[in-house]
């Protein structure tokens, strides 16, 4: 009886790798594990002579900026005291020119004083007064008389004066001395003055940039508003809905504002307004017989205009 040859070991079955099962335990390309793997390998043993090329470069970086730094600064200490001249130069002109203002507002004001003299004594009677009276209706002669102040202040803050930089809600408006004047108007004032700029029925209160400007001239807080009128005239300011609001703006933002009675009020007269006056239009008539604009039927060269506009 033959031997039995010994059995061979069965070898163990293989199974191909399912592909969604692979994918999802390794998502990332093999590649990516290899280029980890050499970074943690160079970061281990760190060749010096790449490390050396990194440092110089920044150390050259350092050097440079800190040599333009030192440059400018040197440039902006030599150029300082030039701008400071240019700055107290300037200031200098201002005030120059500023007491140039007031000579000449003086001497206008005598100007004007020696001119109503020789008009009084020209006119006389009745005449010279019924003209003063017109011109203290219109804001061109001197008042003096009881009344109010109505005085308002920028509250605290760190308002830039130049550039109006940092200004808030507690910066005094022009809008706020237009409706205080209004109010006063409608509470029977018969005239009333800004930091001595007297009001007219053309005056105008505006800004430009951060100043307040009455009649084109500016004016600084804190603000004061002259008014002479009758002795109701407080009690129907402060019942005004103009001052309410101001009451109310003084208690939420720190702007200060007040009210008080004053007696003998002086206020200044107001320049005299450069007026113009409207004149017709002329147009030639398409038979050259210069007809004139607006005046139909109407033919030969054309009238001269008055004063008040109308025709000669």
């Amino acid at each position: 009886m033959s031997a039995r040859p010994p059995e061979r070991p069965r070898p163990d079955r293989v199974y191909a790798p399912d592909f969604l099962t692979e994918l999802f335990r390794n998502p990332l390309d093999p590649g990516y594990a290899d280029a980890a793997a050499a970074r943690r390998r160079v970061a281990s043993s760190p060749d010096e002579s790449r490390g050396w090329p990194a440092r110089a470069v920044g150390l050259v970086v350092v050097v440079v900026l800190g040599f333009l730094f030192a440059v400018a600064y040197r440039q902006t200490m030599a150029d300082e005291p030039g701008r400071a001249q240019a700055r107290s130069g300037l200031v200098a002109q201002i005030k120059e020119r500023e007491s140039q203002t007031d000579r000449l507002s003086t001497r206008a004001d005598q100007l004007r004083e020696e001119v109503s003299r020789q008009r009084d004594a020209a006119l006389g009677g009745p005449t010279a007064a019924r003209l003063r009276d017109l011109e203290a209706v219109t804001g061109l002669g001197r008042v003096r008389g009881d009344g109010v102040v109505v005085r308002l202040a920028d509250g605290p803050g760190n308002a830039d004066a130049v550039t109006g930089k940092g200004a808030g809600p507690s910066q005094v408006l022009y809008s706020d001395l237009q409706g205080v004047a209004n109010a006063l108007w409608s509470a029977g004032a018969e005239a009333i003055s800004i930091n001595g700029q007297r009001l007219t029925s053309t005056s105008t209160i505006r800004t430009a940039g951060e100043a307040i400007l009455v009649d084109f001239r500016p004016v600084t807080g804190p603000y004061e508003v002259s008014a002479i009128g009758p002795g109701s005239m407080r009690r129907k300011f402060e019942d005004s809905r103009s001052a309410a609001v101001m009451r109310e703006v003084a208690q939420k933002t720190g702007l200060s504002f007040g009210v008080r009675k004053a007696e003998d009020l002086a206020l200044p007269a107001a320049p005299e307004p450069q007026l113009r006056y409207a004149k017709p239009s002329v147009s030639p008539s398409p038979s050259g017989s210069g007809v004139r604009s607006g005046s139909p039927g109407s033919s030969g060269s054309p009238g001269t205009a008055s004063p008040s506009g109308g025709g000669g």
